[in-house]
């Protein structure tokens, strides 16, 4: 898939200055509703999670919520195993953190130093306060910067980039990732990617990003100077995610759970939740773990 296609149906008058904003206000405006769904913290995750086995019917609206965050450290935990080098004391970029959690996980379970980075102003003082809680605040930094304009000049032993490479251009992003990579260093990768071309519009117009095939991924890495070491597709795992997540939305709306002007957004929501899930289960939507390394 070409890029700047891509780009156009995130907005076709928007340039990637533009497009950033955009998608950092997406980020800023759903701040609160994260929190009230996957909060309180410290570690608060807004990426999907792999389930392997699905609960009961009848949960309560926080047993969900607990599932779903165990799902979402179980993929977490995955990316871990991923990599045959140890996590502890090792230099970590965490690209698109959200609010942190990935990058909590990575100080406390793996003793990594990590530098999380946002476009969304809203998370940097939400990502500092939960390092803190959680004791880790000696080893996650927090830079509020696009990751296209990582500012310095060190190298990271590890980049980690939970489903934040859709938002990025392929061949510019790829060659940023060698930059900053010390050599020999590895970049552990999850995210959604393309089965079928009618799929992107929809996909992008909905979550903000600028879907692509794991082919265009490879592409772009090889011609980064970066070698795939493993590629896993765990769309599989993840269907029974989004289940989850609709259980939620519907016990939350039995418990009346305030959620103010989302509350009208959740059919829309809940489509999208059902077409994702149908992607995933007929090929139309991979989501995939790689790891690539930087050639020394």
């Amino acid at each position: 898939m070409n890029v700047e296609p891509a780009l156009a149906r995130i907005s076709p008058s928007l340039g990637r200055d533009e497009v950033q904003k955009d998608v950092a206000a997406y980020y800023d405006a759903k701040t609160e509703g994260i929190l009230r769904r996957y909060g309180p913290g410290p570690r608060v995750h807004y990426h999907s999670g792999l389930v392997d086995d699905m609960p009961p019917p009848g949960l309560t609206a926080q047993a969900l919520r607990v599932r779903i965050h165990d799902s979402q450290e179980l993929l977490l935990r995955e990316m871990s195993y991923a990599v045959s080098e140890s996590w502890a004391g090792k230099r970590v970029l965490d690209v698109g953190c959200g609010l942190g959690g990935g990058s909590l996980y990575w100080a406390t379970e793996h003793r990594a130093h990590v530098t999380a980075i946002t476009i969304a102003p809203a998370h940097v003082p939400l990502v500092q306060r939960f390092a803190t809680q959680a004791g880790v605040a000696d080893r996650v930094r927090v830079l509020l910067c696009d990751a296209m304009e990582v500012p310095g000049s060190d190298y990271f032993d590890r980049v980690v980039a939970v489903e934040s490479s859709c938002y990025l251009p392929r061949p510019a992003w790829f060659q940023q990732l060698h930059r900053l990579l010390r050599p020999g260093g590895t970049v552990v990768l999850m995210d959604c990617f393309l089965g079928r071309p009618e799929l992107a519009g929809p996909f992008d117009r909905y979550w903000r990003t600028r879907i692509g095939t794991t082919d265009e991924y490879l592409r772009a890495a090889s011609q980064a100077g970066l070698e795939l070491e493993l590629y896993q597709d765990l769309a599989y795992r993840t269907v029974n995610f989004w289940t989850l997540t609709m259980d939620l939305m519907a016990r939350e709306q039995e418990e009346r759970v305030p959620q103010g002007p989302a509350l009208s957004a959740r059919p829309v929501s809940q489509r999208e939740h059902l077409r994702l899930q149908q992607a995933m289960l007929d090929g139309g939507l991979q989501y995939a773990l790689m790891v690539l390394r930087r050639r020394r």
